[in-house]
């Protein structure tokens, strides 16, 4: 059954020019920009105030490295072939070939534990970030690197490392996050404070002009 829904979604991209570009540039290009606007979450407390989302971002790379080191201890216990070695004639290898265990899916894994850790702390955020996992799991099985069930094993694990970091990894997290936000508030409050300078400055001589 799980080759099956593989050969059926990674299939369609035979042949189908413009589409498997769009869906090989997608899996190429999605994940360094779900790690940037992850990151980028971090910007969004101002500086010396709560610390809401320094904490979403901690917990959220707190539970994407979790997760990963779970996938590398099954990975050790049991190494699945990528579908590409196993079934070389009923693959559209849209990607780079990677040496890694197909089961669970690392990208997924991080991807889904980040999701649903800015979903603790933001419904609307958190929706957003959901979505973008699961079109980044998709992709995966699209450009031929994964089969469905390596997917769903990284949504469960990223769910369960959220679900942990998000609990009862909360407040030593919290600890870290406050110490990061004394070194980072004061270049942020730099920069926010360049910015308005620089756009009250172009301001005036608008009006000036």
């Amino acid at each position: 059954m799980d080759f099956r829904v593989f050969e059926f979604l990674n299939g369609a991209m035979n042949g189908r020019d413009g589409l498997d570009d769009f869906v090989a540039g997608f899996a190429s290009w999605s994940v360094p920009l779900f790690a940037a606007a992850t990151l980028s979450l971090w910007l969004l407390d101002r500086p010396g105030g709560p610390l809401r989302w320094k904490l979403a971002t901690a917990c959220a790379c707190t539970a994407a490295g979790l997760g990963l080191i779970v996938n590398q201890l099954i990975g050790r216990l049991w190494f699945r072939e990528r579908p590409f070695t196993a079934h070389p004639a009923h693959t559209v290898l849209l990607a780079q070939r990677s040496g890694d265990p197909s089961f669970p899916s690392d990208h997924a894994t991080a991807a889904f534990a980040i999701a649903f850790v800015v979903l603790f702390f933001s419904l609307r955020a958190g929706a957003v970030f959901v979505a973008w996992a699961v079109a980044i799991g998709v992709s995966r099985i699209l450009v031929g690197l994964h089969y469905p069930s390596d997917v769903l094993a990284g949504a469960g694990i990223g769910l369960a490392c959220a679900v942990l970091v998000a609990t009862i990894g909360r407040d030593p997290v919290a600890r870290v996050a406050v110490l990061a936000g004394r070194l980072t508030d004061p270049v942020v409050a730099a920069t926010t404070r360049r910015f308005d300078r620089a756009r009250r400055f172009r301001s005036r001589s608008r009006h000036a002009d």
